[in-house]
């Protein structure tokens, strides 16, 4: 045990000098394990998935390593985790310097995938697991019908809602837009702070779009698989998010283009919202401050929302350490169902594979999670498959607030958005 935390340490040192010297030579440039060995050591970065150094996503993948060397001598892992407020950019560094990881467990992998860096799904799982996956997220994973990007981990969203402020208020959970628009007017009367917390700033302003875009029938693609970002039933959602919610005072008293999820979040927790969009892990941070809470799908414009935003973390395996064989015995051990059931458990996130979404389903001790496995079959995911997606994503989260803002334009931010959209994906097919 401490043989591994002591290599460890030193391929972490060794990744910080190589991500900041972006050419240096560390110790990310050995293929294989420690001198005179025969081993082969696979090098993985993580996200962190805690919001605590108790929770850590390190201590799950200390045990999963852990065990997994038990099981096939030969092969060693070391794992580097970082907030995702960084982890997707040490990578980007890590492959600019030319010492790109064996796997990389991030937010995106188009940019990756299309530049031939990464191993096919098919090259590193066997047939078996690679089957088990949920088709969806399979199928959100492709690049030109390729599949590069194997979903880790998954959720989806549900409108929730605080029931002591509700009962208050003499209010029931909304089905439709003009109902969140009239329980949003009760709460305000009584003084709540947030009626509903709009957060369109820029930590995750497209999650919330998207949201209340596929509320309104429509996303951020057309039925061609191009962006339609300022389509007439868009920028008539965005006008009603307007008009009907912040210019009437419903979303509280910080602009939504400056109020982030994680604020609107702990805003939650302390009473002071009466709705918000939240994924599975905002149950347990309310529960623990005591917030009586209860969740329904999305309400759409004139009834429920025919679709739910889902979201996808992607595993990526690297070409560049040549390591097929290795990376594929641990990827199989990674998406084993009891692991995928331990991840899933712990972060309160959704399983990515069939088998373990079966026995979820089945399992008492998962109730909390089941409103939001139901909403996954007919989920959008984003457009993760297109490599302009990421400066599209990073556009939505500067820009979209504005279009709610004092003397804005839906029609105007939308439309300029797409007109970026349209270039940037030019570029990228070209």
């Amino acid at each position: 045990m401490q043989r591994r935390r002591t290599r460890r340490t030193t391929w972490q040192q060794g990744l910080i000098a190589a991500v900041s010297a972006l050419g240096a030579t560390g110790t990310l440039a050995a293929c294989g394990g420690p001198a005179g060995s025969d081993d082969v050591t696979l090098r993985l970065v993580a996200a962190d998935y805690g919001d605590s150094p108790a929770n850590s996503s390190k201590k799950y993948w200390d045990k999963l390593v852990h065990d997994f060397e038990a099981e096939h001598p030969g092969i060693k892992v070391e794992v580097g985790v970082y907030s995702w407020n960084e982890v997707d950019r040490k990578v980007k560094e890590m492959v600019a310097a030319g010492h790109a990881p064996d796997m990389a467990q991030i937010g995106a992998y188009a940019d990756y995938g299309a530049a031939g860096k990464l191993y096919r799904a098919d090259e590193v799982l066997s047939i078996p697991v690679q089957a088990d996956f949920a088709s969806e997220l399979s199928d959100a994973g492709k690049v030109n019908r390729v599949q590069y990007g194997m979903p880790f981990a998954a959720s989806t969203r549900l409108l929730f809602y605080n029931k002591t402020l509700f009962s208050e208020a003499g209010i029931t959970p909304p089905t439709s837009w003009s109902e969140l628009a009239a329980d949003a007017r009760a709460l305000k009367a009584k003084g709540v702070k947030f009626p509903y917390a709009l957060p369109l700033g820029p930590e995750e302003a497209q999650a919330e779009t998207m949201q209340w875009l596929l509320s309104g029938g429509d996303g951020y693609l057309d039925g061609f698989g191009s962006y339609d970002l300022d389509s007439a039933q868009t920028v008539a959602t965005f006008d009603w998010l307007k008009d009907e919610l912040v210019d009437k005072g419903l979303t509280g008293p910080v602009a939504p283009g400056k109020l982030n999820r994680a604020d609107a979040f702990a805003a939650f927790t302390r009473g002071e919202v009466g709705m918000l969009n939240g994924h599975p892990s905002l149950m347990k941070t309310a529960r623990a401050k005591g917030v009586r809470f209860g969740m329904v799908p999305m309400p759409g414009a004139d009834g429920r929302a025919k679709s739910t935003m889902g979201v996808a973390d992607w595993m990526t395996a690297f070409r560049q350490g040549g390591h097929q064989d290795q990376i594929r015995a641990f990827l199989d051990y990674v998406y084993d169902e009891k692991n995928v059931l331990a991840f899933s458990r712990e972060y309160d996130l959704l399983p990515v594979t069939s088998s373990a979404q079966e026995t979820m389903t089945a399992s008492p001790k998962d109730a909390d999670l089941s409103p939001f496995l139901e909403e996954l079959p007919t989920s959008e995911l984003y457009p993760a498959g297109k490599t302009s997606w990421a400066g599209v994503s990073a556009d939505i989260k500067q820009q979209i607030g504005k279009a709610v803002g004092p003397g804005g334009s839906p029609a105007a931010i939308l439309g300029g958005l797409q007109r970026s959209a349209v270039t940037a994906d030019n570029s990228s097919a070209g």
